[in-house]
Formats: structure tokens, sequence, C-alpha cells
């Protein structure tokens, strides 16, 4: 079992945008399967958690890309378990590029999940037999809780549809950032240097349901509820809240915030 999982890949052609440079939603699927990966590598993947009715669900992510690799080059992922914090399991991601600096680095807050009763475990019965990398930190805290802003308007509606559903009968946790970049100025994300965004899933979204995209310009640098502002990066420049509601109640199944920087 390796603590720390690496992967080398190179920046191909589908995870670039007119800038000839890495998109967000390109590193979210970075990070994702290099997550798969090392969960199997440590015996807790999908197989191995089917086995016991449990599975992974991402709950929350919050990701700093610090410079955008572009076309053609070759990084390295790499991810790691960093222990728990209550019903979360914690797990680090890292980008860094061919001379070795770091391109990109986040934190995730995973929950173990009852797949019949659709309900969270505890994860402490998970993670406390895994590597705790004590020490080994990409983010110096962990995601934050995000309230719902003030003032959003309704940009857009998705359904979730084929390409959307997962392995476990939802849509999947990227097309979240999908349906955000979707709902962004084309020109703000192309034009960005750097990108901080942080996630929140609230509730899943079965096959057929419609989303509703809320949003609104953000003043200030820091995450809605960050305890530990100080010790996060920050991007300054454009800032944007976003919210998905089911268009019959209301009820926000994400929240993220998502920030620019030249």
């Amino acid at each position: 079992m390796l603590d720390i999982w690496h992967e080398t890949v190179p920046i191909r052609y589908g995870s670039i945008d007119r800038s000839d440079r890495l998109t967000l939603g390109s590193v979210f699927s970075f990070f994702q399967e290099a997550a798969i990966s090392h969960a199997a590598d440590l015996g807790v993947g999908r197989d191995a958690m089917a086995t016991t009715g449990q599975g992974w669900i991402l709950s929350r992510l919050s990701l700093f890309i610090e410079r955008r690799p572009a076309y053609g080059e070759t990084i390295r992922v790499s991810t790691w378990p960093r222990r728990w914090d209550k019903l979360l399991a914690l797990r680090d991601y890292e980008i860094r590029d061919a001379e070795n600096a770091v391109a990109v680095r986040g934190r995730a807050g995973w929950l173990v999940l009852d797949i019949e009763k659709r309900r969270p475990l505890r994860a402490q019965a998970v993670m406390e037999n895994l590597p705790s990398n004590d020490g080994i930190d990409a983010f110096p805290a962990g995601p934050a809780g995000l309230t719902t802003r003030e003032n959003l308007a309704k940009k857009m509606e998705r359904a979730a549809l084929y390409s959307d559903i997962d392995y476990y009968g939802h849509a999947n946790n990227a097309r979240y950032i999908q349906w955000i970049q979707d709902a962004t100025d084309m020109d703000v994300l192309t034009d960005a240097n750097q990108i901080r965004l942080d996630i929140n899933y609230l509730s899943e979204v079965l096959p057929g349901e419609t989303v509703e995209l809320w949003t609104a310009p953000l003043a200030g640098t820091g995450p809605s509820t960050e305890e530990n502002a100080a010790d996060y990066p920050q991007s300054e420049g454009p800032g944007f809240a976003y919210e998905g509601r089911r268009p019959d109640s209301g009820q926000a199944v994400f929240r993220a915030e998502l920030r620019t920087g030249k």
C-alpha cells in the first residue's frame, strides 16, 4: 500500500480551453481518478467497500490553481488521506509540473455512505486503518461549510441525463463543476491565471431531475464561513457564488464559491 499516490499524465487536448491551458473541470477529473485508484490500492476502493454495503461520496472540496499547466506539459498528480474530521474523511491533492513546482493543491472531505439507506457512517472506522500522513498538507485547513448568499439570480437549468449519472445512480460530483463552468462568463475562466473553488455537496441529484443554477458576484476574497482564512490561498479577482436548487422546493443541492486571479 502506498501512503501517497502518484500519477504522471500529459495535458491532452480534451483538458484545455481556448487559452491552451488546463481547465478547472479537468483538474477535478484528475483528482477524482487519482483518489479512486489510491482508495483501491489501500483496500477501501469501490469493490471492497461494496462488500459491506458502503461507498464513498464527495461532500466538500477546496482547490486552488496557482498556475494553469498548458497543453503538452507533463504533470504529476498526487493524493493522500489525512485522517478525519467528524463524519468527513479528509484527502489532500496536489499537481506538480515537470520542474516539480506546485501548480494545484486541494483538500476534500468524503463521506462513507450506507448505500442502501443513503446515510453517512462514521469515517473513523475506515480512516483509522489508513495512513494518516501527518504534517503533509496540501491545504492547511479543511474545506469550509458554505452558507447561502443573498441576491442570487437564476442563470440556467440543467437536467441530470445519461452522461451525468455515475455508478451510484446519481449525478457525478464532477458534473457539478461542469455546470458551474457553464454558468460562468467564458472570458472570466479563459483569462484567469489562478482559480480558487470551494464546493459543498448537499443532496444527490437523481436521473431526470432538473437543477436550477443561481449565481451572484462576490465581494471579498475568502469563503463565507472560513474559520482559518489567513491559512487559505486566495485569488485576487472576480468572484462568484453559486447555488444549485430543485425547481419545485427551492432546496439547495450544492453551494459553491469561485474566485479568479490574474
